[in-house]
């Protein structure tokens, strides 16, 4: 039997409906409509650069522009909806989801003892069971609260103290999890006193675990490679993830489709039988300014397939050599990517300035998109707290 083509406009309308990206982003965005944004993506990556937003924060914003950082807050720390622990990095994921974690603890916490004996510094070992004692004592902690006798290290983010390294471990095992931030530090606590029992007492056998990893991956994406399944959790391994993709193909749950990229080049995939059938609704025309984590971006290689969106973040890369500003945000004017922006909030001031914005190939900033921009900016310029957008001279560099 041939195998049905999926068209790149039909792909990229699948792909931003699953991602929460192809309607208008309105709703409360607090509470239980929240709870939902994030059940729908499956989790929402957390990280600390804050030029003008958290990523988090502007991951959701841009699905509810009611969203305020507040409403995360809430749904971690007192409404139990989210709890946070490790995707491909730390996140913020779905209460509900819990207990398939469980296979996500067992296998970190063989794969980081032998991995972390060799590479922190101290005994790792040594310290877990004084660190567990102490939380179990004397309650939530933070980093700062424990090996307060230890040389505290200066090589940067992973040159941790040994007590850091086996809470940190005793979080990634499930032994403890995160209560709540403390502007973003992490709290820790006892797992049974931070899960809801409902999620703490489930169960989920392996095999279960790995079937719904599998097919949660492909109903969030729409369709993808048996590779890109077991990255989207990253639970189950790449073979477990090619076994359950050949299953499902056998009895009838997914079928072969060939996605069409940005430049014509098909790419095998997997998806649900009734993908053809479906006619996702077309993005509107509007401008969102999206942060660089955002789920429907986090994969570069498949956003440059997808969008022919060539994304890096220019962190590591010393200013001379920068093509870019070194944290710009992606650009999306409907179901197109249409450039990074460079911006910083200066608070104090209440201005965001916007110091650069590169369009891609082919895309033209006339007036009507101009408009768009603006508006979009002053959006953002509220979310971040500031009452003014300020452009400097050579600001658009099309």
């Amino acid at each position: 039997m041939s195998v049905p083509v999926l068209s790149n406009a039909a792909a990229r309308a699948v792909f931003l409906h699953r991602h929460g990206l192809s309607a208008p982003p309105s709703g409360a965005g607090k509470g239980a409509d929240l709870a939902e944004v994030i059940s729908d993506l499956g989790f929402v990556q957390l990280d600390s650069v804050n030029t003008f937003a958290r990523a988090h924060d502007l991951i959701l914003w841009s699905r509810r522009q009611q969203y305020r950082p507040s409403g995360l807050q809430n749904a971690l720390a007192r409404d139990r909806d989210v709890f946070e622990h490790w995707t491909h990095d730390a996140a913020a994921i779905d209460m509900n989801l819990y207990p398939h974690w469980k296979l996500k603890f067992a296998r970190d916490a063989k794969l980081l003892a032998s991995r972390w004996r060799d590479t922190r510094r101290g005994d790792l070992m040594t310290k877990i069971d004084e660190v567990l004692r102490q939380v179990s004592d004397h309650g939530c902690c933070t980093s700062g609260d424990v090996g307060l006798d230890e040389v505290r290290g200066k090589g940067g983010w992973w040159d941790w103290h040994p007590s850091k390294t086996a809470l940190e471990y005793l979080w990634r095992s499930g032994q403890l999890s995160v209560a709540r931030r403390d502007g973003f530090k992490k709290v820790y606590d006892l797992t049974e006193r931070v899960i809801p029992a409902a999620q703490l007492n489930a169960y989920a056998s392996e095999a279960d675990t790995v079937h719904w990893a599998c097919g949660a991956a492909l109903d969030r994406l729409g369709f993808a490679t048996s590779g890109e399944l077991a990255a989207f959790w990253d639970i189950v391994t790449p073979a477990e993830a090619k076994a359950w993709g050949m299953a499902a193909i056998a009895d009838g749950t997914a079928i072969w489709v060939d996605v069409q990229g940005a430049d014509g080049s098909l790419r095998q995939s997997l998806a649900r039988p009734d993908l053809m059938d479906q006619v996702p609704p077309v993005p509107p025309a509007r401008v969102r300014i999206l942060s660089p984590f955002d789920p429907a971006l986090r994969d570069r290689k498949r956003a440059e397939r997808l969008f022919g969106f060539h994304y890096r973040i220019e962190i590591f890369v010393p200013a001379p050599k920068r093509q870019y500003g070194y944290y710009v945000f992606p650009v999306m004017e409907g179901d197109r990517l249409i450039g990074r922006i460079d911006m910083k909030a200066d608070r104090p001031a209440g201005i965001l300035n916007v110091t650069g914005f590169w369009p891609e190939v082919g895309v033209q900033m006339g007036a009507g998109r101009r408009s768009r921009l603006d508006a979009e900016l002053g959006r953002a310029a509220r979310f971040g707290g500031c009452a003014d957008v300020v452009y400097a001279d050579d600001w658009c560099k099309g």
